[in-house]
C-alpha cells in the first residue's frame, strides 16, 4: 500500500472445518505428569498380553511395559516365575496397578439391531441343541455299558453258583466214595470197636453207610486212665490262688480296646478261644474265617479261609501249637503254627454228615472231640487225624450242639438241640447219664462248662458278638 495510506482490515480468520458428523476438531493436549506407580487412564481400549481382552483390574509391568490381568499374571508368575511373552524373570513387585474409569461395555454389534438379536438367539439356540444331543448320546451309552456290566455280574453269579453246586456235589461222591472202598486192599486193618460194643473190621460199613472206625483201644484207655489219676491228684491239692479277682473287682473292669476283626457283610463271632503263653487271641464268625490276633501289639497274624460255612467252634492245643476248627460245612480241620506266626492246614475230617457245632481238647492235649447235628460225636488222634470213635444212639433225632470233657479227661458231656444234656464214659462210649426237663432248660444248649473241682457243671445263656473287647481293672 501506498505510505501514509490506512493499512488495510486484517483478514478474518478461517473457520473451522467440520467432519461430515459435524465434529469439531480438537488439538491433541499432552496429559499431565502423574506420579510414579499412581497411573490414570482415562481410555479404555487396553488388551491383556495374556488373554487378549480388556482387563478388569490391569497392571504394568516396568520390565516390559506390557499390560496384563492381575489374576492372571499373579497364577503365572507363581507357577514359573517369569514373563509370558518375553521369558524374563518378572516378580509381583514388578507390577505397577494401572487406575482405569469404570466404563461399561459396549454391546457387540449384533445386539444393535433386530435381526442380530434373532441371529444371537438362533446361535445360541444351536449351541444348546448341539450340545443337548451329545449329552443324550453319551447317556445312551453309558446305558449300553450299565446293562453290559450287569449282565455279565449276573452270568458270574450263576457260574459261580453251579460251580458251587458241582464242587458240594463232587465232596458228596467222594465222601461216599471213600466210605465205599475197603481198606483192606491197603494192608490188614486192626481188630475195632463199634461204638455198640460189637467188634468189626474198619473195612466194614454199618447199616447207616458210614465207616465203621477202630476205636479206642486198651493202649488208649490206660493212657486216659493214667492222664486222669494225675490231673485228680493235683487237682484235689490245689488251693485258691491269691491273685484270683473278687467279684467287686470284676465289677469294677472296663474295656479299654475294641477289636472287629470279621468281615462286616457277615457279623457276628461264634466262638472264641485263648492262647494264654503267647497271649493270642483266635475267633471264629460267620464270614466263614478263623482269624488269629495278637493281644500285645494289637495286630492281626493270620486269617484261615479254607472253611466254606460259618465256623462255629474252635480250641487251641498249646502243647503242639495246633489250632481245631469245626465248621458248619461239616468238616473238622487241624491247622499247624509256623514259626512266622503263621497256620496252614494239616489235617481236614470229613465224618460228620450234619453242621459240626463242637470241638473239645483232651486235658493230655492228644485227643479231641467233635460234637455235631447228625446226633454223633467223634473222637480224634491230634497227631494222625484220624478219627477213632463215632458215638451216637439209634434213638437220638436231636442234634448235638456243644460238647465239653470233664477236667480229668474221663467223661464228655454233650448238649442237644432239644434242652437235653448227656454225658458219656470216654473209656467204654455209654451214656451214663441223662438230664432233661430237671435241669430247667427250654432252648439249644449252645456251650457247657465244667468247674475246676469237677462237680460242677454249667451252662452259659446264647449270646453272639461282632467283636471282641479287652477289659481291665
Amino acid at each position: 500500500c501506498a505510505p501514509g495510506a490506512n493499512p488495510p482490515p486484517p483478514s478474518p480468520k478461517p473457520t473451522p472445518r467440520r467432519c461430515h458428523h459435524h465434529c469439531r476438531r480438537r488439538r491433541a493436549r499432552p496429559l499431565e505428569a502423574q506420579p510414579p506407580g499412581d497411573t490414570t487412564v482415562v481410555s479404555a481400549a487396553m488388551i491383556c498380553a495374556i488373554s487378549g481382552e480388556v482387563p478388569e483390574d490391569p497392571v504394568l509391568s516396568t520390565n516390559s511395559g506390557l499390560l496384563f490381568e492381575r489374576r492372571l499374571i499373579q497364577r503365572y508368575i507363581e507357577d514359573h516365575g517369569k514373563c509370558p511373552v518375553t521369558k524374563e524373570e518378572l516378580a509381583m513387585d514388578d507390577l505397577v496397578t494401572v487406575k482405569t474409569n469404570k466404563i461399561p461395555k459396549p454391546r457387540p454389534l449384533q445386539a444393535a439391531s433386530v435381526p442380530g438379536l434373532l441371529g444371537m438367539f438362533q446361535n445360541e439356540w444351536d449351541a444348546l441343541m448341539l450340545s443337548n444331543f451329545a449329552l443324550e448320546q453319551q447317556l445312551h451309552t453309558a446305558r449300553q455299558e450299565l446293562s453290559h456290566a450287569l449282565y455279565q455280574h449276573d452270568a458270574a453269579c450263576r457260574v459261580i453258583a453251579r460251580l458251587k453246586k458241582e464242587r458240594d456235589e463232587s465232596r458228596t461222591l467222594l465222601a461216599q466214595a471213600e466210605r465205599q472202598i475197603p481198606i483192606s486192599a491197603a494192608g490188614p486193618a486192626p481188630v475195632a470197636a463199634v461204638t455198640n460194643g460189637k467188634r468189626a473190621l474198619e473195612d466194614e460199613v454199618g447199616p447207616d453207610g458210614k465207616k465203621i472206625r477202630p476205636g479206642i483201644n486198651p493202649v488208649i484207655i490206660d493212657e486216659l486212665t493214667e492222664c486222669n489219676s494225675v490231673l485228680s491228684a493235683q487237682r484235689k491239692k490245689r488251693q485258691v490262688p491269691p491273685s484270683l479277682a473278687p467279684i467287686d473287682a470284676l465289677e469294677r473292669y472296663t474295656q479299654i480296646s475294641s477289636h472287629p476283626l470279621h468281615k462286616t457283610n457277615k457279623p457276628g463271632i461264634l466262638s472264641i478261644d485263648i492262647h494264654h503263653s503267647k497271649d493270642i487271641i483266635a475267633t471264629g464268625g460267620i464270614d466263614t474265617n478263623a482269624v488269629l490276633f495278637d493281644r500285645p501289639s494289637g495286630q492281626v497274624l493270620c486269617t484261615l479261609t479254607d472253611h466254606s460255612k460259618k465256623i462255629t467252634s474252635l480250641k487251641f492245643v498249646p502243647r503242639d501249637e495246633l489250632l481245631i476248627t469245626g465248621s458248619a460245612d461239616k468238616t473238622v480241620r487241624v491247622w499247624q503254627g509256623n514259626e512266622d506266626g503263621s497256620y496252614g492246614c494239616r489235617h481236614t475230617m470229613r465224618d460228620h454228615g450234619a453242621e459240626v457245632e463242637a470241638v473239645t481238647v483232651h486235658a493230655s492235649q492228644k485227643y479231641f472231640a467233635t460234637a455235631s447235628r447228625d446226633s454223633t460225636w467223634c473222637f480224634y488222634d491230634i497227631s494222625t487225624g484220624s478219627c477213632l470213635t463215632q458215638v451216637g444212639e439209634a434213638s437220638g433225632q436231636d442234634g448235638y450242639t456243644s460238647a465239653a470233657f470233664h477236667p480229668d479227661g474221663l467223661i464228655l458231656g454233650t448238649g442237644t438241640s432239644e434242652g437235653v444234656i448227656k454225658i458219656w464214659d470216654v473209656k467204654s462210649q455209654a451214656r451214663v447219664a441223662k438230664f432233661e426237663g430237671e435241669v430247667g432248660h427250654v432252648g439249644t444248649v449252645t456251650a457247657m462248662s465244667f468247674s475246676e473241682n469237677g462237680y460242677f457243671l454249667a451252662r452259659p445263656q446264647p449270646l453272639m458278638v461282632s467283636s471282641f473287647g479287652i477289659y481291665e481293672s
